[in-house]
């Protein structure tokens, strides 16, 4: 098994560590180029969120920018709940690790397994939990015209399921990656039929209470959400962006979240997540490796299970990021540096994701 840096080694082979690595610029340049980024981001209305750099579990900048809601001129804070988009496919894939590191599932396992009255019996028998977790099974997304007219209704995971289940595969499981969300609706219904638990019950009790996350849950459109960040899109019912100025992102958004994404969480729960992870609280050594490890064959952009791993400058950063309509957050991990870098905003890509950049930049300069 890999190692995870700093803050864990496998004990499969006790090597001792290398190193750490550091990067060249101190945390006070950091600190004082991110919040001069970030401060000529707001001054632009190019970013609205907040951020946070954290060395070894402390943070060393935390700071919000814009408002949370331009009707009552309210303004982000650092514990303002943003919709985090796809990063809830983190949860859902170390619940599914949670259930296999029990001897319940195992990845290499058909859907129909565990769901023997899937409608599609041909997708049910081919497709694996690895592949849906890796985003090579084939499925696809569920934003078609049946999602459209029906969006605000959607309130649990078999409504979704319904707007896809009969759709055929685009290729062959396993033959390449298509980003799915799909498939990662299928890995909440299947932990559902495990569990016997609802999957927003299941990941509450599961991943964020053992975590300290006490301000992460799922949007439902028609629940009062205090210090809940109202998004702010320039995008049309389309999809494409818009002139004129941007909009509340309410039109755009399901009834609720699912387990391919539509959360909401804070700077703080973000960390203790990371902090949870690395630690073992969630999984033990070997099943927290599986899930950051990379999963993907050769010629394939890296991936685990849930989340994304990439090296920069010889430094790796592993974590996730998603985005939408008046959404965009980023969650990143570099386990030999020891940073958790989260970026929450409440305007539409690449707002967060190009401070992400930013930030990476600086941790990683040679």
């Amino acid at each position: 098994m890999k190692r995870l840096g700093r803050w864990q080694v496998v004990a499969s082979q006790l090597t001792p560590d290398p190193p750490p690595i550091h990067s060249r610029k101190s945390d006070t340049e950091i600190v004082k180029e991110t919040e001069a980024y970030l401060s000529q981001a707001a001054a632009e209305d190019a970013f609205s969120g907040a951020a946070l750099i954290a060395r070894d579990g402390k943070a060393i900048f935390e700071k919000a920018y814009g408002l949370a809601n331009k009707s009552s001129n309210t303004p982000n804070n650092v514990d303002t709940k943003f919709n985090l988009g796809s990063i809830n496919k983190s949860f859902t894939s170390v619940a599914i690790a949670q259930l296999a590191q029990q001897g319940r599932i195992s990845f290499n396992d058909p859907i129909s397994k565990y769901l023997p009255d899937y409608p599609n019996k041909t997708v049910a028998a081919k497709v694996t939990i690895h592949q849906l977790l890796t985003h090579t099974s084939g499925m696809g997304m569920y934003f078609n015209e049946e999602f459209m007219k029906r969006r605000a209704s959607l309130k649990t995971l078999a409504d979704i399921l319904s707007l896809f289940v009969n759709d055929p595969l685009s290729f062959e499981p396993g033959e390449k990656m298509q980003y799915s969300n799909s498939g990662y609706v299928v890995l909440g219904l299947i932990i559902e039929r495990v569990t016997k638990q609802n999957y927003f019950d299941y990941v509450r009790e599961h991943i964020f209470k053992p975590a300290g996350m006490m301000n992460t849950d799922s949007y439902e459109l028609d629940q009062k959400v205090s210090n809940l960040a109202i998004g702010y899109t320039s995008m049309g019912p389309t999809g494409r962006p818009e002139p004129g100025p941007r909009e509340e992102n309410t039109p755009h958004m399901t009834g609720r979240g699912s387990s391919a994404g539509g959360g909401y969480s804070t700077l703080g729960d973000m960390l203790k997540f990371g902090q949870a992870l690395v630690g073992h609280k969630l999984l033990n050594q070997q099943y927290t490796d599986i899930v950051l490890s990379n999963q993907m064959p050769p010629g394939q952009p890296p991936s685990g299970y849930g989340f994304f791993s990439m090296e920069v400058n010889g430094t790796r950063a592993i974590g996730n990021n998603g985005g939408g309509p008046g959404t965009n957050a980023t969650f990143t991990l570099y386990p030999e540096l020891g940073y958790t870098v989260v970026v929450l905003s409440n305007y539409d890509p690449p707002s967060a994701s190009k401070v992400t950049s930013k930030i990476r930049e600086l941790l990683t300069a040679k």
